[in-house]
């Protein structure tokens, strides 16, 4: 394991719930690192399975997608659609040979500051544990 390595996770967080609950962290002066680049999403259910692909195949070590509680999303069923499709990709990601770890869905609420902060931090310690993402080298990101 390099101990240099510093992962870099993009997140695609919901507006009305994850994106308020990192602002929520920020304001209140939790720490967390910053290893996260936060892409704010109207809604989990809008992140198409090509939005987290992509930043893998450029080198991305990780990709966060935070949503609403189940039953307390503000479009009434897009966490539901995003769960769904992170399913749905993770099989794929693992029939591709790609560690589909790399990938996280978690429901964060608007009050929640602390539980994105931990997660993050979660997160940061889980990549670097696995190392850099094996496209990282054939880019040379």
């Amino acid at each position: 394991m390099n101990e240099d390595f510093e992962p870099k996770i993009v997140a695609f967080l919901c507006n009305w719930c994850a994106y308020t609950g990192a602002d929520l962290a920020g304001t209140s002066r939790i720490q967390y690192p910053p290893n996260v680049r936060i892409i704010r999403m109207m809604c989990s259910g809008a992140v198409d399975p090509v939005y987290v692909i992509k930043p893998l195949l450029d080198g991305a070590d990780g990709v966060l997608i935070g949503g609403c509680h189940p039953g307390d999303c503000h479009y009434q069923e897009g966490n539901y659609k995003a769960r769904r499709r992170v399913a749905i990709l993770k099989n794929i990601l693992h029939q591709m040979g790609f560690d589909e770890g790399r990938v996280w869905l978690r429901w964060i609420s608007a009050s929640e500051g602390q539980v994105f902060a931990e997660t993050v931090t979660e997160m940061v310690e889980t990549l670097k544990e696995k190392g850099p993402n094996p496209l990282r080298e054939l880019w040379g990101t």
